[in-house]
């Protein structure tokens, strides 16, 4: 794995500090980036993530902050840039994606979508990528290089297959879908807007980690896996170090997706 050839990189994960996240940040640690920044609108998940990497304190700074704010956005890129002068890498991960619990047996399908509910997901996920790729992209403009990397999901692909949450009395919400493909028009939207910048974008498509998920969902989505099983909780570092580092140096506007083959099928 070749890493950047400039030193000091400055980079920043939205929804950092959330499951995906961490394992985003420890791909960052081992390519030695100077300061990652930790975007998240979670105080759980900061305290977490801050108490995780207590160690690693030196190497991280934690803005909590509402990325579909545009105003919110451009003061923290001010602090950024009057602290490091630049942003190498920004890594779109934020979302809102609903985890349905055994307990809950909460019924909320397509014909039951909240407004309210749609609304702020798509703000999240897909308006807070476009303002964090706009506001912070300015860096990346003026010094003519940088990544982008847009998290989406093996469902940019396919449809949801809604018997997987059968037994739980829920449904995968049609948002999710909605912005994980719209994440992909973003990529290559960008991808072919910032080439003549030298600025790279690209997506990932993961499948589903497995951690702690209902025993039957698990057993469900793997029938549907040719693998037979999810990913491992590291398994996707190596990809996020080779989109974030200069062995991707040729690769703009494509979605890489890796998920044990489900989507082939």
């Amino acid at each position: 794995m070749k890493k950047n050839k400039k030193k000091n990189i400055i980079s920043i994960i939205t929804g950092g500090a959330g499951f995906l996240g961490k394992q985003i940040f420890e791909s960052l640690l081992e390519l030695n980036h100077k300061k990652i920044i930790i975007i998240d609108n979670n105080k759980k998940n900061i305290d977490s993530f801050e108490k995780k990497y207590s160690k690693h304190k030196s190497k991280f700074k934690v803005f909590k902050l509402d990325i579909c704010s545009e105003k919110e956005v451009l003061k923290v890129y001010n602090e950024i840039i009057n602290k490091f002068n630049k942003i190498d890498i920004l890594i779109n991960n934020a979302a809102i994606d609903y985890k349905p619990k055994k307990k809950e047996r909460r019924k909320e399908g397509f014909f039951d979508t909240s407004i309210a509910s749609w609304r702020n997901e798509i703000s999240v996920g897909l308006t807070g990528s476009l303002i964090c790729s706009k506001i912070f992209c300015r860096s990346m403009v003026k010094k003519r290089s940088g990544i982008i990397l847009n998290i989406s999901s093996d469902l940019s692909v396919i449809a949801p297959d809604q018997r997987l949450y059968d037994h739980l009395n829920t449904e995968k919400p049609i948002s999710y879908s909605v912005v994980k493909h719209g994440l992909i028009g973003l990529t290559k939207y960008l991808a072919g807007y910032l080439a003549s910048k030298n600025i790279r974008v690209n997506a990932l498509s993961p499948g589903g980690i497995q951690n702690k998920q209902d025993k039957k969902f698990i057993k469900k989505i793997k029938s549907l896996i040719p693998l037979n099983r999810m990913a491992k909780v590291n398994e996707y570092k190596e990809i996020i170090k080779f989109l974030c580092s200069d062995s991707s140096s040729y690769m703009t506007g494509q979605n890489i997706i890796i998920d044990g083959g489900r989507t082939i099928i």
